[in-house]
């Protein structure tokens, strides 16, 4: 299908550096998700990509390509929209033909491609339907299959979820999937939800001011985090980072560790403090403790467990499971 390789990619507006010297390799076939806050440049990078904005300095190579001067339509891509971007007056047939009958391509092809991504997308039953009779996800499906009819060398997605409510993004994200391993597509997708990233990407690539923290698969950067930011950005609850003096240890700044390895004990813990909140989520169990130094600290327990607010209890830190940082905030090994 397609690679793509960044290379010292910067992008300004203005006096406003956005991305800050981007190299990056996406090798055939790979989904890799851009994830990180608002502001990060994710979706700006993404545009780089897709030829919607052009790169202040740097190269985009696609299939071994340098694509930087040539516009969107001639660089062998297809790209999802968060907003769907259908045609309201024409039917979902002709949505996703559209932009091969503006290419001229024969009427036999067009239908076959047509009728090819209605399949792999379950939409044989809406053909003949506008938009505005679909739901969400159905919408959201079609934009998918406009791009598939395409045969692009990599399909660029921007947020294509954020849309749908919580049952339609698991839906979706689970057709995602199923479409990658179909295809064997090379795909880049943004977004800011991590876990989209977590379930979705083979590799995941860290933004965060215009810059990449970390890439890796979504376990690596979950256990073998780079700095506190991608520790802190990945996973949820979000990991505690309690000063490292509290605990006791002199060669960190910072000690970094996941609410699902603390326990609550009776006594005889790192930390005490008193329970403000508890989250029952049935199959967990989220329970908040304010340390009185540590500040807030969130627990994570399997199952369902019982607590009384205000009431006292001891936290002990699994050593094996914790994190240290430095005071720039980077990873000590």
């Amino acid at each position: 299908m397609g690679t793509l390789k960044l290379k010292d990619v910067y992008k300004s507006f203005g006096p406003v550096n956005v991305i800050k010297g981007v190299d990056l390799e996406v090798r055939d076939g790979e989904f890799v998700i851009f994830v990180g806050p608002s502001g990060c440049g994710k979706s700006t990078l993404l545009r780089i990509i897709a030829g919607l904005e052009d790169a202040t300095s740097g190269t985009v190579e696609i299939d071994g390509e340098i694509v930087n001067a040539r516009p969107p339509n001639d660089r062998g891509i297809a790209m999802v929209f968060q907003t769907y971007a259908l045609y309201p007056h024409l039917t979902v047939r002709d949505n996703m033909s559209l932009g091969l009958k503006q290419a001229g391509r024969p009427k036999p092809e067009i239908a076959e491609r047509v009728a090819f991504a209605s399949r792999m997308l379950s939409l044989d039953d809406y053909l003949e339907r506008r938009p505005a009779e679909l739901s969400g996800g159905q919408r959201q499906r079609v934009a998918i299959g406009r791009a598939i009819v395409r045969k692009p060398k990599l399909f660029l997605f921007d947020e294509p979820l954020s849309n749908l409510d919580a049952a339609l993004r698991v839906n979706t994200r689970l057709e995602i999937a199923a479409l990658h391993r179909k295809l064997n597509a090379t795909m880049v997708y943004v977004t800011h939800d991590q876990v989209e990233a977590m379930t979705l990407a083979d590799r995941i690539v860290v933004l965060n001011g215009g810059i990449i923290e970390q890439v890796g698969t979504p376990m690596e950067l979950y256990n073998d985090p780079a700095n506190r930011f991608v520790a802190g950005f990945i996973g949820s609850p979000q990991m505690n980072f309690i000063d490292a003096g509290l605990l006791g240890v002199s060669d960190a700044d910072t000690i970094g560790v996941r609410p699902e390895h603390i326990t609550i004990v009776p006594s005889g813990g790192d930390l005490t403090g008193t329970i403000s909140h508890v989250e029952h989520l049935g199959s967990d169990t989220n329970v908040f403790v304010n340390c009185e130094k540590a500040g807030l600290v969130s627990v994570r327990l399997f199952g369902e467990h019982d607590f009384e607010i205000d009431s006292e209890r001891a936290l002990k830190l699994d050593p094996a499971r914790s994190f240290r940082f430095d005071r720039d905030g980077q990873r000590l090994r």
